[in-house]
């Protein structure tokens, strides 16, 4: 690695599996110092361990105010600053109709995806605002963008709200010179499909690899999404790269969201001309 993180103080949230895990290693590579926060403290600990005397782990439930905060004052205090906070920690949402979708786990769902975004960026804000800079990612989604590309509706609807939220604070922020900015991934090979269908943590975690085949045909470049194709879009984000970038979606997805694809498009015109009579050239 090139070293575009030297130096920087780095919270990744969620940061014990798939995008947040590979996210850390990465930050960690390109020479940051990285908090990993996440509720997972056994494999925290280890992963932290691993990386070396620059990493460290607070175990953190980003749905609890206290421990944010806790999470913020124990990163400053640890590396005497704070450049980027990566909000990335997210949980499957109720899945099915909404006249199904119980009042108890929307409310549950909404306190991480949601709520953890918005407690970080607001604990965040004054460390930031006094340094006179920062970066602020947050976990967006396809599904945040265009209906259909979640198995819950209510996911969908709080990475909208993310989005929208990102843009929001970077208007308020970015006169601080701190940037918030999204990143919305789009068929990432990781546990979270796995989980939001109701797979154990461990079981979910193993149907990455039986994923990739799967997310290989959803868009034009043809092989599924990887954890390091957001890690390395946050790298961009977190670095001095980017000082001009603020109050963007940026997102990762392979062309997923660019439209029809070329081969699928083809395949029609050729039914329709067959339809018509007219002979199809090779």
């Amino acid at each position: 690695m090139s070293g575009r993180l030297r130096g920087k103080v780095a919270i990744i949230t969620g940061g014990t599996s798939g995008i947040g895990r590979r996210t850390v290693e990465i930050f960690a590579q390109e020479g940051a110092f990285v908090l990993i926060a996440a509720r997972r403290e056994k494999e925290g600990r280890e992963l932290a361990q691993t990386l070396g005397s620059k990493v460290d782990f607070l175990k953190t439930d980003v749905s609890k105010e206290t421990e944010v905060k806790a999470m913020i004052d124990y990163a400053v205090e640890r590396f005497g600053r704070l450049d980027c906070l990566f909000n990335n920690a997210g949980c499957p949402a109720p899945v099915g109709s909404i006249e199904t979708i119980p009042l108890d786990k929307y409310e549950a769902a909404l306190s991480v995806l949601l709520g953890g975004v918005m407690l970080g960026m607001k604990h965040a804000a004054p460390v930031m605002r006094a340094q006179g800079s920062g970066s602020i990612i947050n976990n967006g989604s396809v599904a945040g963008v265009l209906a259909g590309y979640s198995s819950s509706i209510i996911y969908s609807a709080a990475k909208a709200a993310v989005i929208h939220l990102t843009k929001c604070v970077a208007m308020e922020l970015g006169e601080s010179h701190v940037r918030v900015n999204s990143i919305s991934p789009g068929g990432i090979a990781t546990g979270i499909f796995g989980k939001a269908l109701g797979l154990p943590t461990e079981e979910a975690e193993k149907s990455a690899e039986v994923l990739k085949q799967a997310l290989a045909a959803m868009q034009p470049i043809r092989r599924a999404g990887l954890p390091e194709d957001i890690a390395m879009a946050a790298v961009y984000l977190a670095s001095d790269e980017s000082t001009f970038v603020n109050g963007i979606n940026l997102v990762v997805d392979g062309g997923l969201l660019g439209g029809r694809q070329w081969s699928i498009q083809q395949e029609g015109l050729n039914l329709m001309r067959a339809g018509f009579g007219i002979k199809i050239e090779s």
